[in-house]
């Protein structure tokens, strides 16, 4: 079976050596595989039988429901199936869940992320919204509604979590729970020991920026 690894442009424009160290692992420890560059709102003309590893939400709704030829898997569960990952020791430290949107019905990866959380050693606090049940950070309502609208949502669901750090496993995320007023911990940087920088937060700069990265403005 072919396989190939998406980083998915949000991370790519996020924190590219981060995208390239997860791609080095993958390699060394699942096979040698490719990156699948192009963004998942374009066809990517894969190959039947393909398996994509995704680190988006997104991506993994639209390559199970846009190309049937192939099959996706989060990289969440690929690195709790496997046993070579180096985790770093949290010490315990109490953090929340954010369960991105497009994974609401998809217990496996709720599954796998509180697995990976487990065992870098974070005591998870779940909030009352939370895996099937959990509701948007915000940034969903973009594009349909104003932006005041989007920001004042955001700070609503931000409000929901009961602690200050947030655990969130998709980009667009980081920019909701930073603007709600929480502290947003992408699972991409604690697997590396790094603190998340929000970057560009405001929505429309975000959409923007996103939008021209992937070649879809």
């Amino acid at each position: 079976m072919k396989r190939m690894f998406a980083p998915g442009c949000a991370l790519t424009l996020y924190k590219p050596q981060l995208s390239e160290k997860l791609h080095h692992t993958l390699n060394e420890n699942e096979g040698t595989m490719d990156v699948l560059g192009i963004c998942c709102r374009l066809n990517p003309e894969l190959e039947a039988g393909t398996e994509i590893i995704n680190t988006c939400p997104g991506c993994n709704r639209r390559y199970k429901n846009n190309y049937t030829e192939s099959s996706t898997i989060s990289l969440w569960e690929v690195l709790a199936g496997g046993g070579y990952f180096e985790f770093p020791d949290y010490g315990g430290t109490r953090m929340t869940v954010l369960d991105a949107c497009p994974t609401k019905n998809e217990p496996q990866v709720h599954d796998a992320v509180r697995t990976l959380l487990s065992r870098m050693n974070i005591e998870i606090v779940e909030p009352e919204k939370t895996r099937e049940t959990g509701t948007c950070c915000g940034d969903s309502y973009y594009g349909n509604r104003p932006v005041g609208e989007v920001k004042e949502q955001m700070r609503a669901r931000a409000g929901e979590m009961p602690v200050e750090d947030v655990v969130v496993y998709c980009v667009s995320c980081v920019k909701s729970i930073y603007i709600g007023g929480k502290k947003p911990r992408y699972l991409v940087d604690l697997l590396f020991g790094e603190e998340t920088d929000p970057q560009t937060y405001e929505p429309d700069e975000w959409h923007r920026e996103l939008d021209e990265f992937a070649g879809v403005a």
